[in-house]
């Protein structure tokens, strides 16, 4: 509906962009819109029609961001077709979906925005009562006149939340690690095979020896499997392998990288031939190692060169895991926590400490048939403890 025409009917040399009428929009009435005073030649006209052009607020064109198709309204324009991969949250009829489309502008008429400015009053503390939550001339009066609420702010539109973050630069262990197991995951062909051992027997072989120790060492679940990891190695050698180009390497001694965690990583220090030490002496090594690990005081030489790996995290109450192979080694043993679970002896339900291990292993180096064998040589030490001093 036409509020007032600014340029009478066949006026000539009217400047491009010039105002020539004011619109009225649903809901709004002639008290809404601000007309300027009868222009007394053509010149004054097209000065009044620039005034209020300066108080109009720029259409935006949201037809691209909102996925709108509007190469169809001349010939439909009551149809507002709206693309089938629309995203946003509310469809895009009219008064439907506004808050998507108008988001982050404040609808409001020029006369309302004028005498707003004029009174000193933030349109964000104006609630609009027009058409799609417009700003009308009564909203600007009631304000002023004390007659509405201070204005409620909407919550915020999801995409303007951003996340504080920390962000921890890459160390040099940090790099390598991640460069080491991308290589793994990526060229290694992993396989894996899980078993469950009953370590009652296990845990009061372990008491008994640290009280007799009378204070001298204290043996842990870690400490203790280290030594039948290497037993294993020895009666199963093909597990204790890495795959080159040239061939598998088979290696004669029982070399045992031991995960140890450390501020910003993780470091293997070794226990060299574990198999021929005996439980106390493992025991101390493996003390002073994380220690010095820890420090960031281990010598290369102490945590390369090792042919089998051990990841404990039974500690954290991690039942069981997958661990990633550390290249150039075929194999890497995951040690999960030890849990009371039912088990049947002989036909008859009884409970048991049980603990999970699993078996990473390269199936290029080591077959399916010797990993196998390997953990049922394991588990049979490990279960029946006193067999590993044989």
């Amino acid at each position: 509906k036409v509020a007032k025409l600014l340029v009478q009917e066949g006026s000539e040399n009217v400047a491009v962009n010039s105002v020539i009428a004011l619109l009225l929009e649903d809901g709004e009435t002639a008290d809404d819109i601000e007309l300027p005073e009868e222009a007394s030649s053509e010149n004054d006209a097209e000065l009044d029609a620039e005034n209020d052009a300066d108080d109009l607020e720029p259409a935006k064109d949201t037809s691209s961001e909102n996925n709108v198709d509007i190469s169809v309204l001349q010939s439909k324009p009551e149809a507002l077709p709206v693309k089938a991969d629309q995203t946003s949250s509310g469809s895009l009829g009219f008064g439907e979906g506004i808050d998507t489309v108008n988001k982050g502008r404040v609808l409001v008429s020029p006369l309302a925005k004028r005498m707003a400015s004029q009174a000193g009053i933030g349109l964000d503390k104006i609630s609009g009562s027009g058409p799609n939550g417009r700003i009308v001339k009564r909203d600007v009066e009631a304000v002023i006149s004390g007659g509405l609420p201070a204005v409620v702010a909407a919550n915020p539109p999801s995409d303007t939340h951003y996340q504080e973050y920390e962000l921890i630069e890459h160390s040099t262990m940090r790099k390598t690690i991640a460069a080491r197991l991308t290589e793994s995951k990526q060229t290694v062909p992993h396989f894996y095979l899980r078993v469950d051992c009953e370590i009652d027997k296990l845990l009061e072989f372990r008491a008994e020896l640290n009280k007799k120790a009378d204070g001298a060492y204290k043996l842990s679940i870690n400490d203790i499997i280290i030594k039948p990891a290497g037993v294993a190695l020895k009666k199963v050698p093909n597990a204790n392998a890495c795959w080159t180009e040239a061939g598998v390497k088979v290696f004669r001694s029982a070399d045992i990288s031991i995960a140890v965690s450390v501020e910003g990583g993780l470091i293997t220090p070794i226990i060299f031939n574990a198999d021929g030490k005996g439980l106390e002496q493992i025991s101390k090594e493996m003390h002073e190692l994380a220690e010095r690990a820890r420090d960031g005081k281990l010598s290369p030489e102490e945590y390369t060169g090792g042919t089998f790996s051990i990841s404990n995290l039974g500690m954290y109450g991690v039942k069981s895991f997958d661990a990633v192979i550390n290249p150039p080694q075929a194999c890497i043993l995951a040690v999960g926590a030890g849990q009371q679970s039912p088990v049947v002896h002989n036909g008859a339900l009884a409970v048991a400490t049980v603990m999970n291990l699993t078996l990473s292993a390269d199936h290029r180096a080591v077959d399916g048939s010797v990993a196998a064998e390997y953990m049922k040589c394991l588990s049979g030490l490990i279960e029946d403890p006193m067999t590993m001093l044989l």
